[in-house]
């Protein structure tokens, strides 16, 4: 991966060939025309989740309509900047029977991303 300044506040992320705009809103002092790194970092929380719903449902037989995951999340109050807490929650397919949703929620718990918040990984930043 690799990152870029744009303009302003705004930084552009290149991933296999994929881009994606970050900024800042305006009263950040970006022009709010791209999500923020964080939400960015929610986000991905999130779409891991939903990746991992899915191929429960499709490795069990299930069809993926109507799965969906909503998520609100929370920041310090006082510092350092971060985030404090996330809420998940997943939109289960009608088509699920009930005694399906416990090893749903299973696995939906252990997603790449959720396990990397849990067992947090050694970050190093070095200057060049």
């Amino acid at each position: 991966m690799e990152v870029a300044h744009l303009s302003g506040e705004s930084y552009v992320v290149t991933v296999r060939g994929h881009r994606i705009v970050v900024d800042q809103p305006e009263d950040s002092g970006g022009r709010d025309a791209a999500p923020t790194p964080v939400e960015l970092f929610v986000a991905s929380l999130a779409t891991c989740v939903a990746y991992y719903a899915g191929r429960y449902l499709d490795r069990h037989g299930y069809p993926r309509e109507g799965l969906g995951v909503t998520v609100a999340y929370a920041m310090a109050t006082e510092g350092p900047a971060r985030v404090t807490g996330a809420r998940l929650i997943v939109r289960v397919p009608a088509a699920l029977p009930a005694n399906r949703r416990a090893a749903l929620h299973a696995v939906v718990s252990h997603c790449t991303v959720h396990n990397s918040l849990s067992r947090p990984p050694t970050v190093t930043i070095d200057l060049d």
